[in-house]
């Protein structure tokens, strides 16, 4: 009987871990495509690829559209320089 116990406990503990796991797994975004969207009607298209890329990098997230939108991911619009201003366009 305890053996039983001990087999459905270290199962139930098995499936959970590995939900837990896989609950974590969220699919990489093309940050190339989506910055090249995002800044084709910039004026300074290199720059603003550079900081996009890097904020899709650690946000995992770039707004819709050309400029605005920054609601969409929060991490994307907390980003700041070390000046205060946004860091991602």
């Amino acid at each position: 009987m305890t053996l039983s116990k001990l087999l459905v406990a270290s199962l139930l503990a098995s499936l959970l871990l590995l939900h837990l796991v896989d609950a974590n797994d969220q699919p990489v975004i093309d940050c190339n495509g989506a910055c090249s969207a995002r800044c084709r009607l910039s004026s300074r298209p290199r720059l603003c690829q550079r900081a996009c890329g890097t904020c899709c990098r650690r946000c995992n997230c770039v707004p819709p559209g050309t400029a605005g939108n920054q609601e969409v991911c929060p991490c994307y619009a907390s980003l700041t320089t070390r000046g205060g201003k946004r860091k991602c366009p």
